[in-house]
């Protein structure tokens, strides 16, 4: 059922956030096989996705209670063209930091396909399958960490008199976080759901990136809560 303007107290930190539910959406942020898939970039280059993995059963509960109340779903794809002229020059800090990852080489798919690493188009660039857009959710291809860099984003949420964020996605200390700031600098309210996210730098230090970058964005940039909660407040 459509949930009109009907406003929600969601349990947060540091303190609970009142949400409009007619003007919020959900931002999946990246979910995609290069980064949460077996034989994608990630687990290629012998990074850790486990933490990316624990965020995908969650998130399906979060997008599956949000298309039910009716709002909106936005997915976040991390992507390039084929011949990445919209990844920077070669000496540009984008493409020496993807540098590492093998942007655009090529890859077969666990299927046996062709793949391109972050190359639109591809495997390598496709959702997550148990998170798969539904009919009516958005894609919006991004070429830079920001969801907000270079793409339709803003005039998407604005358009659907989105002033609500709740975001998913990966990784917390790269593309979510920098998503959250470009949001909040453009006056959204962005709630982000810490078990639907994840992040594999530092993951096996004492305190993590991903930590880190949640206790960031709940003091400056927005609220930290969790799938959970978000569901029991969007049914209550």
């Amino acid at each position: 059922m459509p949930s009109g303007n009907r406003l929600i107290t969601l349990d947060a930190r540091p303190e609970p956030v009142r949400l409009e539910a007619g003007r919020a959406a959900v931002l999946v942020v990246d979910m995609q096989n290069d980064f949460g898939a077996r034989g994608g970039m990630f687990d290629r280059a012998g990074i850790d996705i486990a933490p990316i993995q624990r965020a995908v059963e969650p998130t399906a509960r979060v997008l599956e209670a949000a298309r039910a109340a009716g709002l909106p779903v936005v997915y976040l794809v991390m992507q390039f063209r084929p011949d990445l002229s919209d990844a920077g020059a070669p000496n540009s800090p984008n493409r020496i930091k993807h540098a590492p990852l093998a942007l655009g080489s090529e890859t077969p798919a666990p299927d046996g396909r062709p793949g391109r690493v972050l190359v639109e188009g591809t495997w390598n660039t496709a959702i997550l399958p148990r998170l798969a857009p539904a009919k009516g959710d958005l894609v919006v291809p991004k070429h830079r960490y920001s969801g907000f860099f270079e793409t339709n984003l803003d005039s998407i949420l604005r358009a659907r008199d989105v002033r609500h964020i709740v975001v998913t996605g990966c990784t917390t200390s790269v593309c979510v976080e920098s998503t959250v700031r470009d949001a909040m600098f453009r006056g959204y309210h962005c709630v982000v759901l810490e078990d639907c996210t994840g992040e594999p730098i530092g993951a096996g230090l004492p305190r993590s990136n991903h930590e880190a970058s949640l206790l960031n964005i709940q003091l400056l940039f927005g609220w930290v809560s969790d799938s959970g909660r978000f569901v029991e407040a969007l049914a209550s």
